[in-house]
């Protein structure tokens, strides 16, 4: 195993324990000596990881450090290249910008073989535009801060209604965005297609229920496991 790899490896089993772990138990796991183990633990702290505790105490990672891509598998590159060129293309403007930033930073690090073999090897076939009458980001940035929306709906057979909608995921599909949300109105699951919102208004109340408690009882409603 690669000394990258066994790093990465680390990382990912100080990321199982929250509470701390000592460092026996962390070269038992890993299958390494007590001593390089030490000598990781000094390599990740240097490069920027949070990990608290000492030798004879116990180690814990403090969230949000993250690996630069250099750490990534060849494999979890192209799969985060991949992903990102669908999003640059299929979704909304400022998510598709933002989409092409992620992999500029990417590309800047990599060596330029690597980021040669990336540019040639992976494409994004060109699809049909979608066509929005609302801005989608400002749907994405309720469901981020847990907001309630206002909006103008037309259903499939045209009837027109004014909701408020709680909502908390947004699917992206080749030809139609669909916002799964709470309804107020109908005091229920519903999934309404972005194309025919006629308008929304962003509010500021805070809808009742915590976002992910609202996604998994959506799930559990639609029958869908969770991983």
């Amino acid at each position: 195993m690669s000394r990258s790899a066994r790093l990465l490896d680390l990382l990912q089993v100080l990321r199982r324990h929250r509470q701390p772990v000592s460092g026996q138990v962390l070269a038992d796991e890993l299958r390494i000596s007590i001593r390089t183990l030490y000598r990781d633990i000094a390599t990740l702290q240097a490069q920027g990881a949070h990990i608290d505790g000492e030798p004879g105490i116990g180690y814990v990672l403090r969230p949000g450090f993250m690996l630069p891509p250099l750490m990534f598998s060849e494999d979890e590159l192209e799969a985060l290249v991949l992903g990102s060129r669908w999003v640059a293309v299929r979704a909304d403007t400022p998510l598709g910008l933002a989409a092409r930033d992620a992999l500029a930073k990417i590309a800047a690090v990599l060596p330029a073989d690597l980021r040669e073999s990336l540019d040639a090897n992976l494409l994004i076939a060109p699809g049909e535009s979608v066509v929005e009458s609302v801005d989608v980001s400002i749907i994405r940035r309720a469901i981020r801060f847990e907001r309630k929306l206002g909006i103008h709906y037309r259903d499939v057979n045209g009837v027109c209604t004014q909701r408020i909608i709680w909502p908390f995921a947004l699917g992206f599909f080749d030809r139609v965005r669909m916002v799964v949300a709470w309804c107020e109105l109908r005091e229920d699951f519903r999934h309404f297609r972005a194309d025919r919102i006629l308008s929304l208004e962003p509010g500021e109340e805070r809808y009742a229920r915590r976002r992910q408690a609202l996604l998994q009882a959506w799930r559990e409603s639609e029958g869908i496991e969770t991983a």
